[in-house]
């Protein structure tokens, strides 16, 4: 085994390179800047404090930088005692494949690199994150410890060796590290078999359904190819834009119906497919249409868990379900209905992975058109479409007849996400803090304001607590405004304003929810001073 030579290269710290919701964000320009990759990575090490000999997943969503950015850590990885990278084939994982890799594996952990739903390129942004052992992403304590290495680094370890061919599947030696680069989408497969129905799925995707799946030249082409048309046999019209590209072929990767307009055209257009869905840049999110419907997160979710046995891997049932705090309630009332936990959490799919660890959920979703199950540790889109699928496939229902007959059962829970954009981040910052501040009055100040908090989080699992992850207004009627500031944006800040409203009355369940919820966006941007402290008296986007 031949000897390698490691440099301690010195350096100074950024002042950053704090992590935000995902990992830590930035434009491709940053990261490119001398040390600013090798400064995080280093402190990725040093924050894990794993043994030596560590094994690591590592792969990205292929967007521009992915595989500069993996040689650089292949390097570091030599250089600080790890002793095996699985790595996906060209540089590949979607972030699920990756989490359930983790797991089957038994790995000690994985770095992903993607900036998510992100536009890509040279001038788009880029990511890194790292999630344990568990597949999920690293909890706040970790990712806090790395924020404080990243604010006193003055060197990190990085070995000099030669690139490593990731074109090829084959296994390398590099000192004492073994690296494995794997078939990206294999194991993966194996694991939507077990869940899913799959010869059901393939009987009518040849007789009843039509399927039409945008990859947005992202990370999930390869599996929906393999999946959707080699072993499900759906014909190859059926996948589109299934290569993934360095700037997603100028597709913005956020399957949402502003950002992925185009497939809402295809879904109102004659002879459009019974399903229609995308996913992201790295597969964890997705968005699902019928002819002539966009299915809001929420719904979505929701239906999921009261038609979960029809897929077998819930037929035993579900011990619970989990929703972040700004997502649609509507998962709640069916929650209530099956009697079984609900769990409010904050934004962030880590909050999600000890409540799974703990046995206590089985679904999961957040309004940022993420959904997922206990099968991995992350929010997964191909999941997703496959358990709609099923659903259609079981239920012999067509998706806008599975979602008025959820209505039918349940109600529905009318919702909306208002963006602003705000360049200036101080006026952002300034405008929440005054919500923080002016919570406890708000019942005082609007007479139809029956409930107001800052919403604070403690783990059922750990005990451990996030404070002020967002600001609630419930409303007398039933209506409820959420106030939070995204964090996984890469300049200026975006405020998030999320409406919802249950309704049960047969004849109002078909408004539009523009309609449904426009006096409570008007009262959200009274009560909140948006364009007192934004100047701006419109959203930036609406959603849903």
């Amino acid at each position: 085994m031949s000897e390698i030579r490691i440099q301690e290269v010195s350096t100074s710290p950024f002042d950053d390179q704090k992590p935000g919701t995902a990992g830590l964000r930035k434009k491709v320009v940053v990261f490119q800047q001398e040390h600013y990759l090798e400064n995080f990575v280093q402190c990725i090490f040093e924050a894990l404090a794993l043994d030596d000999g560590a094994v690591l997943v590592l792969g990205g969503d292929g967007r521009f930088f992915n595989r500069e950015a993996i040689q650089i850590i292949v390097a570091m990885a030599a250089a600080n005692g790890i002793g095996g990278l699985i790595i996906g084939q060209n540089g590949l994982l979607s972030t699920p494949a990756a989490s359930n890799l983790i797991r089957k594996r038994k790995a000690d952990g994985g770095i992903l690199l993607t900036a998510s739903h992100n536009p890509g390129g040279p001038k788009g942004d880029f990511g890194i994150k790292f999630n344990t052992s568990s597949g999920g992403q690293a909890p706040e304590h970790v990712t806090n410890a790395c924020y404080e290495h990243s604010k006193s680094i003055r060197s990190y370890k990085i070995a000099d060796i030669e690139p490593i061919d990731l074109s090829v599947a084959d296994t390398t030696q590099i000192g004492d590290m073994t690296v494995e680069v794997i078939d990206s989408v294999s194991d993966y497969v194996d694991m939507m078999e077990e869940i899913f129905d799959f010869e059901l799925i393939r009987h009518k995707l040849k007789t009843d359904i039509r399927l039409h799946f945008d990859g947005l030249n992202a990370a999930t082409g390869p599996y929906a190819q393999r999946i959707f048309c080699e072993i499900l046999g759906a014909p190859a019209e059926s996948v589109t834009n299934a290569v993934p590209l360095e700037d997603f072929g100028g597709l913005h990767p956020d399957p949402n119906p502003v950002e992925a307009s185009h497939l809402v055209e295809i879904a109102n257009s004659e002879g459009a497919a019974d399903l229609l869905a995308a996913s992201d840049g790295d597969g964890d999110r997705n968005m699902i249409l019928g002819r002539g419907m966009v299915v809001s997160p929420g719904d979505s979710l929701a239906i999921m868990a009261a038609n979960a046995q029809v897929a077998p891997g819930y037929r035993s049932g579900i011990p619970g379900v989990a929703r972040s705090m700004p997502t649609s309630r509507a998962v709640d009332m069916v929650a209530t209905e099956l009697d079984i936990p609900l769990y409010e959490t904050p934004t962030g799919w880590k909050f999600f992975c000890n409540l799974m660890e703990s046995g206590r959920i089985a679904l999961c979703g957040e309004e940022s058109f993420g959904t997922s199950s206990d099968h991995t540790r992350e929010k997964d889109g191909l999941w997703a479409v496959l358990f709609w699928l099923n659903m259609m496939a079981a239920l012999e229902q067509s998706v806008a007849e599975i979602v008025r007959n959820h209505w039918a059962r349940f109600g529905r829970c009318f919702f909306q996400r208002r963006d602003y954009f705000i360049e200036d981040a101080a006026q952002a910052n300034a405008l929440m803090e005054n919500l923080y501040a002016s919570v406890d009055q708000l019942v005082a100040r609007h007479a139809k304001v029956s409930k107001a908090d800052a919403f604070n989080y403690t783990d059922p699992v750990d005990g451990s607590e996030s404070l002020k992850q967002g600001v609630r207004v419930y409303f007398a009627d039933g209506g409820r405004i959420v106030y939070r500031l995204s964090g996984t944006g890469t300049s200026g800040a975006t405020l998030r304003v999320y409406l919802d409203k249950p309704e049960h009355t047969p004849e109002r369940i078909d408004l539009e929810a523009s309609a449904a919820l426009a006096e409570l966006a008007a009262a959200a941007a009274d009560i909140a001073a948006i364009e007192e402290y934004a100047g701006l008296q419109a959203p930036t986007a609406i959603i849903g």
